[in-house]
């Protein structure tokens, strides 16, 4: 009997055989994504998997993974011949939340699909107006506010803003992700109306040596 773990790795081997380019047809990840996750025992099978990794592995996810001011991101998944990778969040509580990340609006530089495993939480989608010759924006407007529950699934792409003001205590969520499409993503403070643009460190280098 196959374990969810490896039912993971079939989602992977259907991605990676797909005969058209990913980044074109992301919907229809996602409807295998869902489809994926509408079996039970995600959660219990993650963790079992987790548990059973050789230390060496362990030190993989470790390296791989990354804080930011409202999640941990850790990377279960990562293999460059691959056109995605796969990731569980693991938000902070609330209380521990700082400003301008998840709770900010904002895009991506990659599409994704998500599902929770466990928790809940407020997602609002907005359209933005941007100042393509300063790379900014300049305004948001609520499109869709929807509390996302334990076993809700969606898919979101690089070009689309959206916010998660709130989260449950203990919400977490399993990820997979395209590669990067563009340099750099995009946040939107409503409040102080100012934005950011957002250049990963591992894009920086070329920043880093013209700086010394």
């Amino acid at each position: 009997m196959l374990t969810r773990f490896s039912a993971l790795g079939e989602l992977a081997n259907e991605i990676n055989t797909a005969n058209f380019p990913l980044n074109d047809h992301w919907s229809t990840v996602g409807e295998w994504f869902q489809d994926w996750c509408s079996q039970p025992g995600l959660r219990a099978d993650l963790k079992t998997h987790l548990r059973t990794l050789p230390t060496q592995r362990k030190d993989e996810i470790i390296s791989r993974s990354r804080e930011t001011t409202t999640h941990f991101a850790w990377c279960l998944r990562d293999e460059q011949s691959e056109p995605f990778s796969f990731w569980v969040h693991e938000y902070k509580p609330q209380r521990e939340w700082l400003r301008g990340y998840a709770d900010s609006v904002h895009n991506h530089r990659y599409h994704f699909c998500t599902t929770i495993l466990c928790g809940s939480y407020l997602h609002e989608r907005f359209a933005a107006e941007l100042d393509d010759e300063r790379g900014t924006i300049t305004s948001t407007s609520l499109l869709q506010r929807t509390t996302y529950r334990t076993g809700t699934s969606a898919w979101l792409l690089s070009h689309e803003f959206h916010r998660i003001p709130q989260a449950e205590d203990g919400t977490m969520t399993f990820l997979v992700k395209s590669r990067p499409l563009t340099r750099y993503s995009l946040s939107y403070d409503p409040e102080t109306r100012s934005s950011r643009r957002h250049v990963p460190v591992e894009g920086r280098l070329s920043e880093l040596t013209n700086g010394l």
